[in-house]
């Protein structure tokens, strides 16, 4: 891979501003009582003070060398006084709570949720996506209990929204876009997501009609914030699927912090109870590190780092799958050789400069590098029989195949090999006018891939060879075929593409009053020009432009609701995958996706048995146009690189969130989804997310004489995707669905030490929290599906699809510590 050279614009990276040598700087975030950042909070002391903005962030400078009064004020909480004295130039974190004043409980007060309630993003917890149970745990865990996004696959952390698919969805930790391995084809070979749940402190999720201020993808925006420590901690967390683990700390003066977190994964519990018995040995493992240094009270530089490296190494064994019914009983026993060696490994590194330049505009930059390098090798053979079933009861050979119906054999290869080289620098401004906000920011993307792909599969069946459904029809084992032998697939490219990428975007937002109601009022524009070139490929210029828009009222009623509209028009111009078709060959004519999105909200916060509740609903319609067709497998997506379809989604997602039980959140929620397309005006068939219907549920619980013995449900039901049809067939003629997903996972830990039992003495005493506890995945051990795989039988010529089944009940050991 050639190196790129960073722009000298980057040099201002590396100079510090102004010198406060007789200020000192208090600085945080305000939280309400929920751990809720809170905005619109007057700081103060004397005559000077400041606001929070709307993540609840401030910053007050104060004298030096003297007591000083620093006041928090807000409406409908109660007032906190600190007196502070601080040396010349010191950084002071303070983070405080503001409660709510009983005289004012009545009263409806707008609030840092409350901000994400406008924008139509929903908050949740880091700390329940470290706890929560799942199969490949963490925050992506969390989504696939959210209405409107799909999850099928527990060793996969990629997920659909709203009728997209994985690659329309937008992933920021710290405002800094990350990506995802291209080459991946199966949830068992990915590993790790990038996101780290250790080192999160803020997690917000978009699934549509969000601002022009994240960038041009099509569905969802998961908007991630890691930790900034104010204090020294340390994490680890070990079970029978790895370990992670994570330290932070802070520098005596304050300017200087830093988080590092380390994990080790192997699937090896999940991918051996599966019906295909294997020699597997992965070895997926990251570190990952965010750190910041403040040079001055209004410059600080922050430094994001990733290295990850994935090593799947799959020897195939044999498998048996039995289907068909009671009275028919029907097996596939199939006997490998060969095996697979993958490696994806990756490298990230981002610098982000925050400048404060007065009270009301605050100036970003920032540059960051990514670079994966992945390769697929594998040469299996797989030799099946398809047969009856000895089904006599106390039969020594009860459960075998006695008569064989088809005999046949699978050969597949590759030599797939990629190097993408990804470089951002990217400048945002953020501008307050009285009650008007604008925001803005410009970015260049330069993208270098190079790419070899030669793969093919060979398909026997009764001593015969099948030929690609491109040529012409046969009817073997039959008839005898004269032509020569031709792989059933056979795809060979090198490719050497770039891409340069100018994209930016404006907003104005606003908050103001009708009548007696508040009124905020959102809207902006996206604009993306890209140019595709390289090697053998005639260089392509296109232009795209994103209007957006928002409206979100909260009536003057007794009643705590809010509602919004929003939505507009989103592209998504096409990444490399997306360039290139089922042949190999790039196409750099394609067109950007246009979705016209509208979304109209109702969040509705209440009480119930005396405890806080919140529910939210949404109706949304999306009209796509310049649709490029695919094929989804496993989590491998497959586009013709044509905009030859139009498509259409809407659905309706509820969600109830609250205390179900005190002291603890849960939610409920419902999704109904229908999404169709039309590929070369044939008529509308179903897209292959089209979920239908979504029901999930996140649980927690405590035994109540035993309050550190704590219950853990995740819950998840989806009717079937399509999708049960050959990844060759033609999608008119196959609209075949999945079997129904249902997964159940429990967790059960109990609390060793958490902050109400700290132990003095003795070797508990270095723990802040330990916890122990058992879990089991897939609880109903339901045989859940993700593909088919078809064989055909030679007497009758019906061809069946066996189905590819998930994990199936697993136990799990898990120990949880803080220190």
């Amino acid at each position: 891979m050639k190196t790129i050279k960073l722009p000298l614009t980057l040099l201002f990276f590396f100079f510090a501003t102004v010198v406060f040598a007789q200020k000192a700087v208090v600085r945080g975030v305000i939280l309400d009582e929920n751990n809720i950042p809170l905005s619109g909070v007057n700081v103060t002391y004397d005559d000077a003070g400041t606001i929070s903005d709307f993540n609840g962030v401030y910053l007050l400078e104060i004298p030096s060398k003297q007591d000083v009064i620093v006041t928090f004020s807000h409406v409908g909480h109660k007032k906190i006084q600190i007196t502070l004295n601080l040396s010349p130039a010191e950084d002071y974190q303070l983070n405080p709570v503001m409660n709510t004043t009983i005289e004012q409980i009545s009263e409806v007060v707008i609030s840092g949720r409350e901000n994400r309630r406008i924008e139509g993003v929903i908050t949740i917890s880091p700390e329940l996506a470290q706890k929560m149970v799942g199969g490949n745990a963490g925050v992506e865990n969390l989504l696939s209990t959210l209405p409107g996004v799909n999850k099928t696959d527990e060793l996969s952390t990629q997920y659909a929204v709203r009728g997209g698919n994985y690659d329309e969805n937008l992933v920021y930790v710290n405002e800094i876009e990350v990506y995802r391995p291209f080459l991946i084809r199966s949830g068992q070979q990915e590993g790790l997501s990038f996101v780290n749940s250790d080192l999160t402190s803020n997690v917000n999720f978009s699934s549509g009609g969000f601002q022009a201020k994240y960038g041009d993808k099509l569905s969802s925006v998961l908007d991630i914030t890691y930790e900034r420590p104010v204090a020294f901690g340390a994490s680890l967390d070990l079970s029978l699927l790895g370990a992670s683990g994570s330290i932070k700390d802070i520098s005596n003066n304050g300017r200087l912090s830093g988080i590092v977190g380390l994990r080790y994964r192997d699937n090896s519990l999940l991918v051996n109870a599966k019906e295909t018995e294997t020699n597997y040995r992965p070895k997926f493992a990251d570190a990952q590190t965010y750190l910041t240094y403040k040079f001055t009270n209004k410059f600080e530089l922050s430094f994001l780092g990733n290295v990850s490296i994935n090593e799947y190494n799959y020897r195939p064994l044999t498998r048996q799958t039995n289907f068909g019914t009671i009275t028919d009983p029907i097996a596939l026993l199939v006997f490998y050789e060969g095996r697979e060696e993958d490696r994806y490994n990756t490298y990230f590194g981002a610098l982000k400069s925050t400048w404060v330049v007065s009270d009301n505009y605050t100036a970003k930059f920032i540059a960051s590098l990514y670079q994966t390098t992945e390769q697929e090798y594998y040469d299996i053979l797989a030799e099946y029989r398809l047969g009856q079933v000895n089904t006599s009861i106390g039969d020594e050979n009860l459960g075998e195949v006695e008569f064989s119906e088809g005999i046949g054999g699978q050969l597949t290869h590759a030599r797939n090999d990629l190097d993408a080289l990804i470089l951002n620098v990217e400048h945002k401004g953020n501008l307050s006018l009285e009650e008007n906000n604008i925001e803005y920011g410009i970015k260049y993307t330069r993208e270098d891939i190079r790419d070899r792909v030669q793969e093919y599969e060979v398909i026997d069946s009764a001593g015969f060879s099948i030929r690609p459904p491109i040529f012409p029809p046969n009817n073997q084992p039959y008839e005898p075929y004269a032509s020569p032998i031709e792989p059933y697939t056979n795809v060979r490219a090198i490719n050497d593409a770039q891409i340069d990428r100018i994209s930016g975007y404006a907003q104005w937002s606003r908050k103001t009053n009708l009548g007696n109601s508040q009124l905020w009022l959102n809207a902006g524009v996206r604009a993306h020009n890209w140019t595709v070139s390289g090697k053998g490929i005639t260089s392509t210029t296109q232009t795209v432009f994103s209007p957006r828009a928002q409206v979100s009222l909260k009536p003057d009623w007794e009643m705590d609701m809010l509602f919004r509209l929003s939505g507009g028009v989103y592209h998504q111009p096409p990444f490399y995958r997306e360039l290139r078709d089922s042949s190999g060959t790039v196409r750099p004519g394609v067109k950007a996706q246009k979705s016209i999105h509208i979304v109209f909200g109702n969040d509705y916060s209440f009480k119930m048995w005396d405890r806080k509740f919140r529910f939210n609903s949404e109706i949304y319609y999306k009209h796509l146009t310049d649709v490029n067709p695919y094929t989804l497998e496993n989590v491998r997506i497959r586009y013709r690189a044509t905009n030859n379809a139009v498509a259409y989604a809407y659905g309706l997602d509820l969600r109830l969130a609250g205390e179900f039980v005190p002291g603890t959140e849960s939610w409920l929620s419902f999704g109904y989804l229908k999404t169709e397309e039309n590929i070369d005006d044939r008529g509308y068939i179903f897209r292959p997310t089209d979920q239908r219907l979504k029901f999930g549920m996140l649980f927690q619980d405590y035994v109540k004489v035993i309050p550190s013995l704590k219950m853990y449900l995740n819950l998840t039901y989806n009717t079937g995707l399509p999708g049960g049809s050959p990844s060759y067939a033609d999608p008119y003629k196959y609209q075949v669905r999945l079997p129904d997903y249902k997964r159940a996972d429990l967790g059960v830990s109990y609390v060793i030490v958490d902050e109400n039992k700290l132990h003095d003495s003795g070797w508990l005493k270095p723990f802040k929290e330990l916890t122990i506890g058992a879990e089991i995945f897939n609880i109903f051990d339901v045989q859940n599906s993700i593909t088919n795989t078809f064989v055909r039988d030679v007497y009758t010529k019906v061809q069946y699809s066996i189905p590819n089944y998930l994990s199936p009940r697993v136990f799990n050991v898990r120990i949880t510590s803080k220190f």
